[in-house]
């Protein structure tokens, strides 16, 4: 016959034994029960943990019936629930010799007595670091203190329950390591590659939706990096609670990855691509700082977009980045055509790198022409490339390649410098010109140092600031954030650059753009010019906002000029400046140096506040 200590000794073998191996938790603790109960006959033995909240868990009771389980679970641990309760809420063990008296376990009555316990001795479970993380019970049938075998048989379960339940802690935290990304609980890129295998290789109808973070770089930059992570975590919790019944998934920085289950076809995908975008609509703050997410979805469909998930995975990356270069904020569902609009965008930044490279990127100008009098007044700047064979492009030929924010950026600063020289040589002949207008980018804007760069561009060459005027479009505006966008403009007019919203009319630009942003010039865009001459409505437009910009010391520039009847009306209107095939297409600096010897107006003195155009009307 085994000794008692003998039969506990095995026990103990045998449970280390089931953890080293892996046996689930419960499994483990289920055995150790059985194994306890069979060394003390008479006894019935329960394991409960503690969760987050507070509130019990129950691990294993083999020997009592699951609604005893049931009842139990989520009870909160306090001062009187019950023995393991309290043993868990006082980190000591609680005997309670006599449950129908004891008023630990008055909530509880009903439910053990009539499983015929009357006597119970809870110990609680604590880890290496002294948490208090479950406890071990000892139940009797009729009313008892534990006797000494017993209190050896607890202090050696009490023991493995501790092993056990950190072992499985570590191992569930290792695998929520390898699975989910830490920052929004959502399921990883490892453990999406291994859901969309599965789904490729059983022939499953799916979708996939890969999902961007508009301007995360910006806002990392601009309001810190614990902005940017609020930012992805708020953004993850909307994608989850849109997407519900989809498996959405971080992959990257700012990336997600939405898988759609039994996606019949693209309405599904769209009106899910809907939702995700309309989750989106609330602001959040940050530390006093209001953001609103933004994203973008490229999608594919398995089988119609891709018949493996490599291929479907490269078209839904195809349609996201389509999206981000043309539809920002939205949609787009992979196209073959795709394919090949890429191959041509990344045909068009090669050559623009290339030309960036060999100083092929050179400024062409038309001139800007006071309408009562033809005179020259300034001109603008308009990026040209020039190829191998000595031809000439024009910007919308390459316009693909400035969506990228590192070759924009680039262009603008070799642009800058091919202006200061041609300025700098036309100031030392004796040429006259006001000013000079470059069109600039928001990646201008994002890089942060659009002042210091043409500051210290022109100050090389010794080109006052003053003479060169910084162009904007709305996509500037659009492009970033505002308050960052209305302090590098204010930078500017400090140091004496007056500021132009170029196509003013079009897209998003609008009379609020004139409250939240310092701007010295408007330019009516040519879409309106256009129409001057053929309607009312343009007129009326082109009027009130004559009568607008004068009140509010704005200069205003028509564009697009093409017809003497469109200048001879735009003079009877008021408009004083405009610029267009009437007067000149974009020439190269050689002959618009000609155009400044002939008709340039003479300089006279800048008037002294900074930001406005040296007497240009």
């Amino acid at each position: 016959m085994i000794r008692p200590s003998g039969r506990l000794q095995a026990l103990q073998n045998d449970i280390l034994e089931d953890i080293a191996r892996g046996e689930p938790l419960a499994a483990c603790m289920e055995r150790l029960c059985h194994r306890a109960e069979a060394i003390s006959p008479g006894v019935i033995c329960s394991v409960v943990t503690v969760d987050d909240q507070g509130c019990l868990q129950p691990l294993a009771s083999p020997s009592l019936p699951t609604h005893f389980a049931d009842s139990i679970a989520g009870a909160p641990v306090g001062p009187c629930a019950g023995s393991c309760g309290t043993a868990i809420h006082r980190g000591e063990p609680v005997e309670v010799t006599d449950i129908a008296t004891d008023p630990l376990w008055a909530p509880y009555t009903g439910l053990v007595l009539p499983l015929g316990l009357r006597a119970c001795w809870s110990t609680p479970i604590k880890a290496r670091d002294g948490r208090v993380i479950g406890a071990f019970a000892f139940y009797f049938t009729r009313p008892r203190r534990a006797q000494l075998l017993e209190r050896q048989i607890v202090a050696t379960c009490v023991h493995l329950c501790a092993i056990a339940i950190e072992h499985d802690e570590v191992r569930s935290r290792n695998h929520r390591l390898a699975y989910f990304d830490t920052l929004t609980g959502l399921p990883n890129r490892s453990q999406f590659n291994g859901a969309i295998a599965e789904m490729s290789a059983a022939g499953r109808r799916f979708g996939l939706m890969l999902i961007d973070i508009d301007h995360l770089k910006l806002v990392n930059d601009t309001l810190g990096h614990a902005a940017g992570d609020a930012l992805i975590a708020v953004v993850g919790a909307r994608l989850a609670t849109a997407l519900s019944g989809c498996l959405t998934c971080r992959i990257g920085g700012d990336e997600f990855a939405v898988l759609i289950p039994d996606c019949e076809g693209p309405v599904r995908m769209r009106s899910l691509a809907s939702a995700a975008t309309a989750a989106m609509a609330l602001p959040l703050d940050h530390d006093g700082h209001s953001i609103t997410p933004g994203i973008t979805i490229g999608g594919a469909i398995a089988g119609e977009d891709g018949l493996d998930s490599v291929t479907l995975r490269q078209n839904a990356d195809l349609a996201l980045y389509h999206a981000k270069e043309t539809r920002r904020g939205r949609y787009v569902r992979f196209r073959r055509q795709l394919r090949s609009a890429m191959m041509q965008r990344i045909s068009v930044r090669r050559d623009v790198n290339g030309a960036l490279g060999d100083d092929r990127i050179i400024p062409y100008y038309q001139p800007v022409i006071r309408l009562d009098t033809t005179e020259v007044v300034g001109v603008e700047a308009l990026a040209r490339m020039r190829l191998d064979d000595g031809r000439i492009v024009t910007a919308g030929e390459f316009q693909d390649a400035l969506r990228d924010p590192k070759i924009a950026h680039r262009t603008t600063t070799q642009m800058l410098t091919a202006i200061a020289a041609d300025m700098a040589e036309w100031r030392a002949s004796g040429l006259n010109f006001q000013h000079v207008a470059i069109n600039v980018t928001s990646a201008d804007f994002q890089k942060g140092d659009l002042v210091q760069r043409a500051a210290r561009i022109l100050e090389k060459v010794g080109v006052p600031m003053q003479q060169l005027v910084i162009e904007v479009t709305e996509q500037v505006f659009m492009g970033g954030r505002k308050d960052g966008v209305a302090r590098t403009m204010e930078a500017l007019r400090a140091c004496g650059s007056p500021v132009a919203l170029d196509d003013f009319g079009t897209g998003f630009a609008s009379l609020t753009h004139l409250l939240d942003f310092p701007i010295d010039i408007i330019k009516i865009d040519r879409s309106f010019v256009g129409s001057i001459d053929s309607g009312a409505r343009s007129e009326i437009i082109i009027e009130a906002l004559l009568t607008m910009t004068r009140r509010l010391g704005m200069k205003i520039v028509a564009e697009g000029i093409e017809k003497q009847a469109q200048a001879e009306r735009l003079t009877e209107l008021g408009c004083r400046l405009g610029q267009g095939y009437l007067y000149s297409p974009p020439v190269p600096a050689s002959v618009i140096r000609e155009w400044l010897a002939r008709f340039a107006r003479p300089v006279q003195a800048a008037a002294p506040a900074a930001g406005r155009v040296a007497n240009a009307a």
